[in-house]
């Protein structure tokens, strides 16, 4: 359950105590310090005894056991609830998987709690312990990481359902005969998803970035408005995909809708070419003793000639007005 556990005093990694009341204990003694433990899809039970050492509130608790939340900062007697959506592209489906990544922020410690596949954290933790000056702002410098981190992701994942969404285009525009509305769809949920897990962050990002927050060291300030902005950015691309997906899925319908009455052009020509020599045969072939030129010796000739004719004025007529 504990992915990774550890002391951070200025900015330097120490070995933690066994117990982890004893490493706050540490922290805050010490001065300047603070725990980090990371949690990966933990149970109630394994989060209880977590929340028993650092005091979380049982509202919090609730909400990290069972995820799937909306993005949102919460303040929880002194202590901060953060909820990020993290977004995984998977390439083979072209699907966009959501996951959850919670912060319970402290005065001396900051414990995440990890559910879904994607947004592993390992590659933040060890980005920070690299950089000691932004470590040593505290607890505040885990969540603009941790942010930075999701935050990134979202634009990398934009990039590709980007490329998804070009590659429809060109689909719909091109000469090939294709129905994509099924695929644009799927695309247009996969966006749907997407949003949900960006637009409401935008409001928490503001907030961290505006100095309202207490707990967000004041040199962390630059940090979090970077973030918050690059939120913003994702957000006004992910709206741009939506409408430009609703645009292309009424192109799509109205290439079919074209494409239909072509064809229906084409048949109607081509029954308007048949009923001359149908309606001609069908006279002839009423076998009545008085018709004209029944005792003709070229009359049968000059039927098909005049069948021949009439198919082949009908047919320019139609090539020239474009039905054919």
């Amino acid at each position: 359950m504990i992915v990774d556990c550890a002391v951070y005093h200025h900015g330097v990694r120490e070995v933690p105590p066994e117990d982890l009341s004893d490493a706050l204990a540490a922290a805050r003694t010490h001065g300047d310090s603070f725990v980090w433990v990371g949690l990966k899809d933990p149970n109630m039970e394994e989060l209880q005894h977590v929340a028993s050492e650092f005091r979380l509130h049982p509202l919090a608790i609730e909400d990290a056991v069972h995820a799937h939340q909306r993005p949102k900062l919460e303040d929880y007697d002194g202590s901060l609830f953060l909820v990020l959506k993290t977004v995984r592209y998977v390439e083979d489906t072209q699907q966009v998987e959501l996951g959850d990544v919670m912060l319970f922020v402290g005065d001396a410690f900051v414990v995440t709690v990890r559910h879904g596949e994607g947004g592993g954290l390992a590659e933040v933790r060890k980005r920070l312990e690299d950089d000691r000056d932004v470590l040593d702002c505290g607890p505040s410098a885990v969540v603009y990481a941790v942010c930075d981190h999701v935050v990134d992701q979202y634009t990398k994942i934009s990039a590709e359902v980007e490329e998804d969404i070009e590659e429809v285009e060109e689909r719909v525009f091109s000469p090939l005969r294709t129905n994509d509305a099924s695929r644009i769809y799927n695309l247009k949920r996969e966006v749907i998803e997407f949003r949900r897990a960006v637009l409401p962050l935008v409001e928490p990002m503001r907030k961290l970035s505006s100095g309202t927050v207490p707990m967000v060291h004041e040199r962390m300030r630059p940090f979090f408005r970077d973030v918050a902005d690059h939120t913003v950015r994702a957000a006004e691309q992910i709206d741009g995909f939506d409408d430009l997906l609703g645009s292309v899925l009424s192109a799509n319908l109205a290439q079919v809708g074209v494409q239909q009455n072509e064809d229906m052009r084409r048949i109607s020509a081509w029954v308007a070419i048949a009923a001359v020599p149908t309606a001609l045969a069908g006279i002839y072939g009423m076998n009545f003793d008085h018709m004209p030129e029944l005792g003709w010796t070229f009359g049968y000739p000059l039927v098909l000639g005049v069948m021949a004719l009439a198919c082949v004025l009908l047919y320019r007529g139609f090539r020239r007005s474009g039905w054919l």
